[in-house]
């Protein structure tokens, strides 16, 4: 329990109509998880508007209510604060309530288009191996210590963000690493925490669905660098033609990597094969167990962080020597007839094209590659025919399927890809809608040593359509037919 005044430190107050000395023992954005003594805030969702639920939190006994526009009839019970963002006031009071966990914590943020989930994971399990306690914030789960946490969300929501800090914070952790989507830095949710450091993965075209312009998903991943304190570490991949922008105005300590020019954390790729990559590392040799150019630079950005963390080199490196990747990122699994099965979450034109690439690299011969990808519904049709056609450049054969359709139908999805394609792309393809036919199909085409690239999910255990999760699991429907093969 709190007061209300000590919680509304940094929030930008319009007006206020009532007592703000009052104590408070909560605060929700959801009106139905309200109870007694709770701050509600208005939330203006894609969705939903928080204000259409006012009257209902006060009826649940909120004692407070914050919101971007006061209701026409003030009740005398009740605290009224008016303020121009209520995400970012959310945000500053959650981080109060919960009394500023990340300031106690080594919080670091990890942001990019692709990328984000393995350099997160890696630097939990590379800390974790280095005996500190850890949590980890991520797409693919929450983790505390050993404690695995479910995750809804890349990032999840102030409230839930800062309480699990905070829960972090309380069972002995000293380092976070958390992915920090461009969603959740346009929404607040990651106002008034204090970055210890970030880390710049890449930026390619993803998520217009919501950012409307490349430009301004830019922007908005560049507004994370800019909030930065002066004590923190900024890193960023100087091969991508938007690292250094990235940096341009923050206030933190700069540094680099990259595998193409000068860098404070410079490496090179000696071999890539299906055994690891060996890579020099600011001149030292090292194999590691991940596979692939782009995990290269998810390592460099791993062991940057971890020198700018003050460990030792030879100690980080020796480390990262031993570890795996996140799951659903490039993991794979080879049938008894030597077929080769890999699952990737790649899910925007270059995540594919960098999966697609690896690939043809790792291959000893001719080797067929057969792609099996779709496209999430309701998200960024513009890059439906791009990775269509990508899988077509890429691949010998190509099966475009549903993703998770959501709300839309998969057929016109689908149609949406093989709009555009080529005329020697469209002698590569088939479509079929069903994901576990079309699993099944790819397997079927193959032969010994062949390459099955299962794109989009990932780590995903569920499709969703019209709003329900049904269970799915790429990797789970994979090994069911290559166990069909056997028998």
């Amino acid at each position: 329990m709190r007061k209300l005044q000590d919680i509304l430190y940094k929030v930008h107050l319009k007006e206020v109509h009532g007592n703000t000395a009052l104590t408070v023992n909560g605060i929700q954005i959801d009106s139905r998880k309200v109870s007694a003594g709770c701050v509600f805030v208005a939330i203006k969702g894609e969705k939903s508007d928080g204000h259409g639920f006012i009257s209902n939190a006060i009826e649940q006994g909120a004692s407070v209510i914050v919101c971007e526009e006061l209701p026409k009839e003030l009740n005398n019970n009740v605290t009224y604060l008016l303020v121009n963002n209520s995400h970012e006031a959310v945000a500053y009071m959650a981080h109060n309530f919960y009394d500023e966990p990340s300031a106690k914590l080594k919080l670091v943020g990890v942001t990019g288009t692709n990328g984000k989930t393995t350099i997160a994971t890696v630097l939990f399990k590379l800390f974790t191996q280095l005996n500190f306690k850890c949590g980890l914030i991520s797409t693919v789960q929450n983790q505390i210590v050993n404690k695995i946490i479910p995750a809804t969300h890349t990032t999840p929501d102030a409230i839930s963000l800062n309480a699990l800090l905070k829960t972090m914070l309380d069972k002995g952790c000293t380092h976070v690493f958390m992915e920090v989507s461009s969603h959740a830095i346009h929404q607040h949710r990651v106002t008034g925490l204090q970055f210890t450091g970030g880390v710049f993965s890449n930026i390619t075209h993803d998520h217009l669905d919501y950012h409307k312009t490349f430009d301004e998903y830019i922007k908005v991943k560049k507004s994370f660098f800019d909030s930065l304190s002066a004590s923190a570490f900024a890193i960023s991949n100087k091969d991508d033609k938007r690292g250094e922008v990235m940096l341009q105005n923050t206030k933190a300590k700069k540094y680099y990597y990259s595998l193409k020019t000068l860098a404070e954390f410079k490496g090179k790729i000696l071999d890539n094969a299906l055994t690891g990559l060996q890579m020099l590392v600011n001149d030292k040799e090292v194999h590691f167990r991940l596979i692939g150019e782009f995990n290269a630079y998810n390592l460099l950005a791993v062991y940057g962080a971890a020198v700018c963390l003050h460990q030792k080199p030879d100690d980080v490196l020796t480390a990262l020597s031993l570890l795996t990747g996140a799951e659903g990122r490039f993991d794979y699994i080879i049938s008894k007839q030597l077929i080769i099965g890999i699952i990737d979450y790649a899910h925007t034109p270059d995540a594919l094209e960098n999966v697609l690439m690896t690939i043809k690299k790792l291959r000893k011969g001719h080797e067929k590659i057969i792609t099996v990808v779709g496209c999430g519904g309701d998200r960024d049709k513009t890059k439906r025919p791009i990775m269509a056609q990508t899988a077509c450049d890429l691949s010998d054969k190509v099966i475009l399927t549903s993703d998770n359709p959501r709300t839309e139908n998969p057929l016109e999805i689908i149609a949406d890809m093989e709009h555009g394609l080529t005329t020697a792309a469209k002698k590569k393809y088939i479509s079929i809608s069903d994901r576990k036919e079309a699993i099944k199909t790819a397997v079927s085409l193959a032969n010994a040593e062949d390459i099955i690239l299962i794109a989009g999910k990932g780590h995903e255990k569920y499709q969703d359509v019209n709003g329900i999760k049904h269970p799915f699991d790429d990797k789970e429907k994979l090994k069911q037919m290559f166990e069909l093969l056997n028998k």
